[in-house]
């Protein structure tokens, strides 16, 4: 049914839920986790805290992976959350997305954050929210 499933993260306590959800329908359903990373393009800090930020909490989803006995895939870029995690989703051949509803961003939405609502009108597989 879902052999690949993708969980975007950015470390907050929201996506790890998120991460969690991922890799426990994983594990009951026999599929590969892809965990994605977005440095977000618009922000100052200097890259490579970014990227060492990035690859740390990419590691953790692998660890809990590792402990679950779910593979779990990487991917760290650096570009748009909003615009881009729907070509993440297509070129992983992600049959779902574990998305949380809300992440690190400042300015939320009332209801979902704006990264979350502008995935799940891009993304064109099913997208499962975590709150």
């Amino acid at each position: 049914m879902f052999n690949t499933i993708m969980v975007p993260t950015d470390g907050s306590e929201y996506s790890k839920k998120a991460e969690d959800t991922a890799l426990a329908l994983a594990k009951k359903l026999g599929s590969v986790v892809v965990a994605v990373h977005i440095i977000d393009d618009k922000l100052i800090y200097p890259y490579e805290v970014l990227e060492e930020e990035g690859k740390g909490i990419l590691r953790e989803v692998q660890k809990k992976g590792k402990e679950m006995n779910v593979d779990v895939h990487e991917i760290l870029i650096v570009g748009s959350p909003t615009n881009d995690m729907a070509k993440i989703a297509q070129k992983a051949g992600a049959d779902l997305v574990v998305l949380s509803t809300h992440g690190k961003t400042g300015l939320e939405r009332i209801i979902m954050g704006s990264v979350a609502e502008s995935a799940i009108k891009k993304i064109s597989v099913p997208v499962m929210l975590v709150k």
